[in-house]
């Protein structure tokens, strides 16, 4: 049986790509520093991933187990020597905190076979694996590095797919039924059900990124805003729900611009994903959604690169502006990013914040824009 491994053993992990390895007839050795989490997983060898949908169907996941890469470096280090692929879904903050091992197994793997091996750091994050692939190399030296030519290959991807906050008293997990992984690799790279293979990525993981997570954060802050619990209870506001629709139609106006897609086509993948945010049974918390503000005020990230590429293209970006506005006041006390983010406000202004958070001047167009209407709501 071939084998994976997989740093993330989360709900994202266990229910998304670990799951499509699995299915695909991979034995998934799961890493995460969660004991209670590895243990079942060795325990239990298996779980179910059930889908948020009126049916509530659900499929058992088998060939999974688990290590933990605090007290069983030895033991990662000799599954990453007989996997043949490395994945990750741990969040991008934590690459490099995984990097230093995953150099130990892909140096001792060099060593032992010369079997190919292929690393994709699946996260929410423009150039993942690009930024994991620096920090991996960073641990080795000339040698070492010359050694992985030709049997070690790092692919960016995108993923896609709706995962809400659950209970963690068990392996199984509630997912939304539709997900996209979409993987900028040559097609000769194994087959993994699921996985979309495409010559270049950055149409899929702009569109995606500005779409979905775009839109996810702005129905979450606008709804932490006006007191609504979940994303759907959110969506039923006519008048958030047409501010989302307003926001994602702005950074469509920019992906159209820069990908040159078909604009009809774009409109239905709004319409979808907004349709996938309606799913009541998510049940998904706008706390959840809007948790880490400060990462998600980056500069790549999915409110301020929109805004600032619209910007640079002569297009609107005044929906965009309001949204960053909203992050701006996510203050819920049991985010630490969110009450840093506050902090931060109080100690230094929006300015200073737009500017070490968002990398944006205070003279640029969007942070003038997004300081008028921060200060235009904050004064209401």
């Amino acid at each position: 049986m071939s084998k994976t491994v997989h740093f993330g053993a989360g709900n994202i992990g266990r229910g998304f790509i670990g799951a499509l390895f699995a299915k695909s007839g991979y034995h998934v050795t799961f890493v995460d520093i969660a004991d209670t989490v590895i243990d079942r997983l060795n325990e239990e060898k298996g779980y179910d991933v059930k889908m948020a949908s009126e049916s509530g169907e659900s499929e058992r996941i088998n060939n999974v187990s688990g290590l933990n890469n605090r007290t069983q470096e030895n033991e990662v280090v000799a599954a990453i020597t007989e996997a043949a692929f490395v994945t990750t879904a741990i969040g991008p903050n934590i690459l490099p905190r995984i990097a230093p091992l995953i150099a130990k197994g892909i140096v001792e793997r060099t060593k032992e076979s010369d079997e190919k091996l292929y690393i994709i750091a699946c996260e929410n994050q423009i150039g993942a694996t690009d930024i994991l692939k620096r920090h991996i190399l960073e641990q080795l030296d000339e040698e070492e590095k010359a050694s992985l030519k030709g049997q070690v290959y790092f692919f960016n991807s995108a993923v896609d797919r709706i995962v809400p906050i659950q209970d963690q008293s068990s392996l199984d997990v509630l997912v939304e039924p539709y997900y996209e992984w979409v993987v900028e690799a040559p097609a000769s790279i194994p087959s993994v059900e699921g996985m979309t293979i495409v010559d270049e990525l950055d149409p899929f993981i702009e569109r995606k990124l500005f779409t979905v997570n775009t839109g996810h954060a702005v129905i979450a802050y606008l709804g932490y805003l006006s007191d609504k619990a979940t994303i759907h209870e959110t969506l039923l506001d006519e008048a958030i729900k047409q501010q989302v629709h307003a926001t994602l139609k702005e950074t469509g106006a920019y992906l159209i611009h820069r990908y040159g897609l078909e604009a009809q086509a774009h409109e239905a993948y709004i319409e979808k994903n907004i349709e996938r945010f309606q799913n009541s049974y998510l049940n998904d918390q706008v706390t959840r959604v809007g948790r880490a503000p400060i990462r998600k005020l980056g500069p790549a990230d999915r409110l301020i690169r929109p805004a600032v590429r619209a910007e640079e293209a002569g297009l609107s970006y005044t929906m965009l502006a309001e949204a960053i506005a909203a992050a701006l006041q996510f203050d819920y006390p049991e985010d630490a990013e969110a009450v840093e983010m506050q902090n931060m406000i109080r100690d230094k202004g929006v300015a200073a914040v737009l500017e070490e958070v968002s990398g944006l001047e205070e003279d640029h167009a969007v942070a003038q824009e997004v300081i008028r209407i921060y200060k235009q709501k904050t004064a209401e």
